[in-house]
């Protein structure tokens, strides 16, 4: 069955690896142009792109998927079906109704529609998430669904191990699909939630707001691809204040937690606890601004801790410095 693939990020990237290994291999791929990325801002190209040009694939990279010139070159490939998945951009008509289409959405619709699934799914709590192949409507993530099949979430899950098996089991779910041809079934109208994409603010930990056992969910949901960050105090008086990354963390509650203000800092032996609204936050792995990731501990025996005030938790023995 001759198809054609839209796609742009890493998880995309997966799930055409697999449709290529099947007897469904694109004949054609199309992603997002080139754009500046990163910090330095270069130029560079969606994965999807790389992944087609190893693959050897035919690649187009239209400004506009839904541009006539676009329309045009989709429908010279004359594919049976237009797999999509992760794109990044929404496809309207007539472009929608020109061929038949199946969607990879990494989530159990309708729960979970829109652009942040898989981090809205743990930041939660879920306790278990999956795989839905639909065909696209105008309505965002509406469609109807031929195939689901669910994906515990572990406790120790953050997006990157998460992403990885749902990209898999999309890319299985896909060929089944296309092999199988399954009908279409109209999504339920009850259990419908919104997975907005992530807005810069809610990268930041606040725990005079939320509780432990809140931002640990948050710091998985944004491991390691978009990064939750913790404000501190500036080092001197009337500088700017600082950020700390945070990239691994865990709740604790009862015995376990001393008894801190939410938002106070403080050193437990090696270990560092961040006070919250209900329970303490301790952070397992941090990354200071411009610098790499690092165990807490490696932290808190720089000088970054010292800078910012970090005290001794109650009951807690100092934290010693490395000779």
């Amino acid at each position: 069955m001759g198809t054609v693939y839209l796609g742009t990020s890493q998880f995309a990237v997966a799930v055409l690896e697999r449709l290529a290994r099947s007897p469904h291999r694109p004949v054609l791929v199309v992603t997002r142009p080139d754009r500046p990325r990163g910090r330095g801002r270069r130029v560079a190209s969606p994965p999807v792109a790389e992944a087609a040009r190893t693959l050897g694939i035919e690649l187009a990279q239209p400004e506009r998927v839904n541009d006539p010139e676009a329309r045009e070159l989709v429908a010279a490939a004359r594919p049976d079906v237009v797999t999509i998945c992760e794109f990044g951009a929404l496809l309207r008509e007539p472009l929608l109704s020109a061929h038949e289409m199946l969607n990879v959405h990494p989530s159990l619709l309708p729960r979970w529609r829109g652009a942040a699934p898989v981090e809205r799914a743990i930041e939660a709590g879920d306790a278990v998430t999956g795989v839905s192949i639909m065909r696209p409507t105008l309505e965002m993530d509406a469609g109807p669904v031929c195939l689901a099949r669910a994906e515990l979430i572990r406790p120790d899950d953050d997006f990157g191990s998460l992403s990885r098996r749902l990209a898999e089991l999309g890319g299985e779910l896909l060929v089944e699909a296309l092999d199988r041809r399954p009908a279409c079934v109209e999504q339920s109208s009850e259990g419908v939630t919104i997975a907005p994409k992530i807005e810069r603010e809610e990268r930041r930990l606040d725990p005079e707001v939320a509780s432990a056992a809140a931002l640990a969910r948050r710091v998985r949901a944004l491991t390691p691809h978009v990064g939750a960050w913790l404000e501190l105090p500036a080092a001197a008086p009337g500088g700017h204040a600082q950020r700390l990354g945070v990239r691994a963390a865990r709740a604790l509650h009862g015995a376990q937690a001393p008894e801190l203000a939410p938002g106070e800092l403080a050193a437990a032996g090696k270990r560092l606890l961040l006070g919250c609204v209900n329970g303490v936050l301790e952070l397992l792995e941090v990354q200071p601004a411009g610098g790499r990731p690092m165990e807490a501990a490696a932290w808190l025996r720089g000088r970054g801790a010292s800078a910012v005030g970090v005290r001794t938790a109650p009951g807690a023995a100092p934290t010693r410095r490395s000779a």
